[in-house]
């Protein structure tokens, strides 16, 4: 049975990457997961008829960008992980409009728009995802957001390709219609602003050291690990309820930044999980505050 589906997947996905019990942990920032029942890298002509084929035949599927802000759980993943990479990173611009499959990563497009003097998403360079993700939560940092840049975004509704524009995607903190109706982000259309390569990229690195001056980049996470809750901001929260360095086998509240939860020595999911649960109790123990994760769990939890 399981290979059969795997040659049913390579004669569809004859361009891109198809790997049996892929482990996870290779695929996440925070190096942690199981393996992926079928690892599938698609080129953009061939996603249509990929996911097409999946629901067809009611096979569990599970649509992964970068990785860079997922937990996987230890048991792995039960079906199709799609990945949406490097086979879905084309960019293309005209005069201020930047045009760019979901696949890339933001880093990558942010330097792109710099080098065509295109100014909007310095904020960005430093987001350690790729564009699809980002319109899907509303990803922002240092006071800009995707709803900012984008004039539209090209989904997958179903079996039907959809454009909205970007009033349309219901953009707020970290989310967007995509969340709400189970779209599938393909292509984004943003519009820029002209400007000087040497201011942008200025910019640029003034961002990246804050990020490395504030955030503990040298160990693997995925990033702020709670949504900022009305009226407070998380990391302070778990900081005065003394949790900085907390310690839950070789997962960590960060000594760096409290916002974040780091995998410090071979952490697995179960051990961010229970970190994760303790936080939320005793914030809302001593605080009355309840933390929503940022970070999404998927696979066999």
């Amino acid at each position: 049975m399981k290979k059969e589906l795997e040659n049913q997947l390579k004669n569809i996905v004859k361009k891109g990457l198809v790997a049996v019990d892929e482990p996870m942990s290779a695929h996440t920032t925070f190096r942690i997961g199981g393996p992926a029942d079928y690892y599938v890298e698609p080129t953009f002509e061939e996603v249509k008829e990929l996911l097409f084929f999946l629901k067809k035949e009611n096979i569990p599927y599970t649509l992964i960008g970068n990785g860079s802000n997922l937990l996987v759980s230890d048991e792995g993943i039960e079906g199709v992980v799609v990945s949406f990479g490097k086979e879905m990173s084309e960019v293309s611009w005209e005069k201020e409009v930047v045009r760019a499959k979901a696949g890339i990563l933001l880093s990558r497009l942010a330097s792109f728009a710099a080098s065509k003097f295109l100014s909007g998403l310095e904020f960005a360079s430093g987001i350690p995802g790729t564009l699809g993700g980002a319109i899907t939560m509303n990803a922002g940092a240092y006071g800009g957001e995707m709803k900012d840049v984008v004039q539209s975004v090209t989904v997958l509704d179903g079996d039907e390709i959809k454009e909205y524009s970007g009033e349309e995607m219901d953009f707020s903190y970290r989310h967007s219609r995509v969340l709400d109706e189970d779209l599938i982000v393909l292509e984004v259309t943003m519009k820029l602003q002209s400007g000087r390569e040497e201011e942008i990229l200025s910019s640029m690195k003034e961002l990246n050291k804050k990020r490395v001056e504030k955030q503990p980049l040298n160990f693997p996470s995925a990033g702020s690990t709670f949504k900022r809750p009305e009226g407070y901001f998380a990391a302070k929260l778990i900081e005065d309820a003394g949790l900085k360095g907390y310690t839950v086998g070789g997962a960590k509240v960060s000594e760096k930044h409290s916002g974040f939860v780091i995998n410090f020595d071979h952490a697995t999911a179960k051990d961010v999980c229970t970190l994760m649960q303790d936080i939320q109790r005793i914030v809302k123990e001593k605080f009355d505050v309840s933390l929503e994760p940022e970070v999404r769990l998927i696979g066999r939890f």
